[in-house]
């Protein structure tokens, strides 16, 4: 990986520096992340908050647990090269990926955008695990046109009150706060009198139900707010621009270092698969098929990952275009799905209906059933082309960037 000359935080560091810096990774994530993680993210089981705190825990007592944030604000303040090798060694050995909605997505937001008290009250939280936050964007309705959102919040005195519904809400279930765009007044454009607010999950007048996906697990969610009073304190920004932050927000949703290193991880375990089937079966037409879009799946990972270290790069320097992001985003999704569908495809797809339990938390036969693994990745994969964003909203983003539309 070259270093990046025009990038201000990349100090002058040699090829030794960074081989130590992932010998030193390599070395603390083997021996202190706990083999019971590590095996659940092999194989593709649930995670959730229990399982990513105690690894954010881990990380934060060493002083690893925001790697993209600054030193003054509990982060790591790693260069480009070394935030991107942390993801590497993290994926290569399986430990589980940092929690986003926290460290990559509202963090930052407040971060640039907070006020010094919503600086001190939500950052070190986040850090340490003790709070965690989930996203209420999207609603009936309002999906892939996220501004012509309806959920209201009305000024009364210090507070808002809140009335409306968010959908595909993740992880909402296990979650302390949820942040929000909300109406806060009708304007000619819709994309205005929109606003963030930080929303806690215990207030009265929530109510969260659980959305069962096709791989039978519950990630989503519906939330219903019913006056829900929230306090002005707890608007992020200024009221009434949180379009502003909200897309702020996406662009770094979309541009998730983790995402291709755990990709490639994925796609040397599905090469493991087409050669055993290989030193099994013999040659034929549709394991030569498997290579070829084996090999089609290796180039394009290599291409993702220049892209993410471009698009890091650009992120750090302040001239990242939401285009890139997109971009990123919509060629992660693709390749994600054509890894887990070489997959299923070499691992007969006719067990799927016996290899998913119909419950999240019925116990798993073999923890190294691969099979089992394979096929649940495809159906959750399914989703990569909707979540964060449909494949085509980021055409249309590319598209307005590069012949203004």
């Amino acid at each position: 990986m070259s270093r990046h000359a025009t990038d201000p935080e990349v100090p002058d560091r040699d090829t030794a520096f960074y081989q130590a810096f992932r010998a030193e990774l390599r070395e603390f994530m083997h021996t202190h992340c706990p083999p019971e993680l590590r095996t659940k993210v092999r194989n593709a089981h649930k995670m959730g908050r229990a399982e990513y705190a105690q690894w954010q825990r881990i990380l934060a007592a060493k002083g690893w647990g925001a790697p993209s944030w600054p030193v003054e604000h509990g982060g790591t303040g790693w260069d480009l090269q070394q935030r991107y090798i942390f993801e590497e060694v993290s994926a290569e050995l399986d430990c589980p990926p940092l929690y986003h909605h926290g460290l990559g997505h509202i963090g930052p937001v407040i971060m640039h955008f907070g006020t010094p008290e919503q600086k001190a009250r939500f950052l070190p939280r986040i850090l340490d695990a003790s709070q965690w936050w989930c996203q209420g964007y999207s609603e009936p309705g309002s999906g892939s046109d996220l501004a012509s959102l309806k959920t209201t919040a009305v000024r009364d005195g210090d507070h808002y009150v809140v009335n409306g519904q968010k959908i595909w809400t993740s992880h909402a279930q296990e979650a302390d706060i949820m942040y929000s765009l909300v109406r806060t007044s009708q304007e000619a454009r819709k994309q205005q009198g929109i606003t963030l607010l930080a929303i806690e999950l215990n207030t009265p007048g929530i109510e969260v139900r659980p959305i069962h996906t096709i791989d039978h697990w519950h990630h989503v969610n519906e939330v219903f707010l019913r006056d829900v009073r929230v306090p002005v304190d707890n608007c992020i920004g200024e009221e009434g621009t949180g379009w502003k932050y909200g897309k702020f927000l996406l662009d770094r949703e979309r541009l998730s270092p983790a995402s291709v290193p755990r990709l490639i991880r994925q796609l040397q375990e599905v090469e493991k698969l087409v050669r055993e089937r290989l030193r099994e079966q013999g040659p034929s037409p549709s394991l030569h098929r498997a290579l070829e879009r084996l090999f089609v799946a290796k180039a394009s990972a290599q291409g993702a990952r220049e892209m993410l270290l471009s698009a890091i790069n650009e992120e750090i320097l302040g001239t990242l275009q939401s285009s890139k992001s997109s971009a990123l985003k919509l060629h992660s999704s693709e390749l994600a799905q054509a890894i887990s569908a070489l997959a299923f495809d070499l691992s007969a797809p006719e067990l799927a209906a016996r290899l998913l339990p119909d419950d999240e938390d019925a116990p798993v036969p073999d923890a190294e059933d691969r099979e089992r693994q394979l096929v649940h990745t495809y159906l959750f994969y399914r989703s990569r082309s909707i979540a964060g964003g449909t494949s085509e909203v980021q055409k249309n983003v590319i598209a307005r960037e590069l012949f203004g539309a």
